[in-house]
């Protein structure tokens, strides 16, 4: 008689008894998850049906804390449209995983792998899954590019940094390494400083993949590669009046424009978290937002004020899986919408301004919503919380825009130091000083 299964506290896994082998003082126990997938009916239309995949014995490693971890991540990933999406999804990805890894190990025992190959058959077949398409795109732009065409030949394990000192007519003369004419081509070619460090870090996971592969060993050949120093801070943003103008202008102009705006000036949301914003999302009742893809792959929750819950209570509210901003179509948006930019070059925000970290962007909202808050006060660190920044770092170059609180800061050791010097006065002329007990 076959067991019978047997729910446990977490929802969507349940488990069922060995009939005769024992696991500690119980008996052993397999567990399983069921989830809802898309699906055909016998007619071929679409449904939702529901999915069981059998995980594991607890003498293998399972509990149930364990299956619904897993069932978390499958179901956020359906919801993010990007990653496995099923244990068979993730089971196969894994087994591709280990079988293109089996194969690059063996082909290194014949050959001297080269950058180039490697990257096409084994790091960019692996670094596409889970990831934006926009992403892995920008990896195989610096690839063909810049990379492929100074050492998409060289041997993996012959990419070496230091530049070599020989001489010649008895004068030092430095032959530059691949990776230096790498960092030249760039910068001849009006490259940005910043743009030569996405380069170098592609070439930096590059080699830790491979390393990781057992097919390199050492430090990353970028390691001791001079890279210029990028201050790409913005240090323009709105002051209210300038705001309020803008939204105005938005108002007339766009709905969506004006709410994208809005939010991301009063919540500090970043575009591509405006754009991925579903009505399951929306809490007005509590006031939250909860931010499902966010930069970093870490979600958190971002807080309406009055104006912004408003506007989300003035919309007509759609699925819950939809999404809130989309074209007139109804697609999805790709950017912030192009009248918003429109709008700002009619304004003259930019007028006369060459250097980008002066100009008006979208993402100026979201800077402007963080100068506000340091500008009346808020600490660096509720600040950090408050943009979903991962490390204080990120945070703290924000600092700089509040001369108030610095000032008042150096006001304060100055009254300090005039303080004590008073103290010292009456001590040197001989009047009694109260000290505090």
């Amino acid at each position: 008689m076959a067991t019978k299964w047997i729910k446990t506290t977490f929802p969507g896994v349940r488990y069922r008894k060995h009939p005769s082998r024992k696991h500690g003082v119980n008996w052993d126990q397999y567990f399983t998850i069921r989830y809802k997938v898309p699906g055909k009916d016998k007619e071929g239309r679409e449904i939702i049906k529901d999915k069981e995949e059998g995980l594991g014995w607890a003498s293998e490693g399972w509990t149930g804390s364990k299956a619904y971890a897993l069932l978390k991540e499958l179901k956020e990933n359906r919801k993010a449209g990007q990653g496995p999406q099923t244990l068979t999804e993730k089971r196969d990805i894994e087994q591709e995983k280990r079988d293109l890894a089996a194969r690059e190990r063996e082909q290194a025992e014949t050959e001297n792998i080269t950058f180039g190959h490697y990257f096409e058959n084994s790091y960019y077949p692996a670094f596409q899954i889970g990831r934006k398409k926009s992403t892995t795109c920008k990896a195989k732009e610096h690839f063909k590019n810049w990379l492929e065409p100074v050492i998409g030949n060289t041997p993996l394990k012959m990419l070496k940094p230091l530049k070599k000192h020989v001489q010649s007519n008895k004068k030092n003369i430095v032959e530059m390494s691949p990776l230096d004419r790498i960092a030249k081509n760039l910068l001849d070619a009006g490259k940005s400083p910043r743009t030569l460090q996405y380069v170098m870090a592609t070439v930096r996971q590059v080699w830790n993949k491979a390393r990781r592969d057992g097919l390199v060993d050492g430090d990353t050949p970028t390691r001791n590669i001079t890279k210029p120093k990028v201050d790409n801070r913005r240090v323009r943003f709105l002051t209210h009046k300038e705001a309020d103008t803008l939204l105005n202008a938005l108002r007339e102009k766009d709905a969506t424009a004006y709410n994208m705006a809005l939010l991301s000036l009063h919540t500090g949301l970043r575009v591509g978290e405006m754009m991925n914003l579903k009505w399951n999302h929306i809490d007005t009742e509590r006031g939250l937002i909860r931010v499902m893809d966010a930069k970093g792959g870490v979600g958190r929750a971002a807080f309406m004020t009055e104006r912004v819950k408003a506007m989300f209570e003035g919309l007509t509210q759609g699925e819950p899986e939809g999404l809130i901003f989309t074209r007139i179509t109804g697609k999805p948006l790709q950017e912030m919408p192009r009248v918003y930019f429109e709008v700002v070059a009619a304004l003259k925000f930019n007028e006369g301004i060459t250097d980008p970290r002066q100009k008006v962007v979208a993402h100026t909202l979201r800077h402007t919503f963080a100068s506000w808050h340091v500008t009346a006060g808020t600490d660096i660190y509720t600040l950090k919380e408050l943009l979903g920044h991962s490390v204080i770092q990120m945070t703290e170059r924000y600092s700089h825009l509040a001369p108030a609180t610095l000032q008042n800061a150096t006001q304060n050791i100055e009254r300090a130091i005039k303080s004590a010097e008073e103290e010292k006065e009456k001590e040197q002329s001989g009047q009694v000083v109260n000290f505090p007990k």
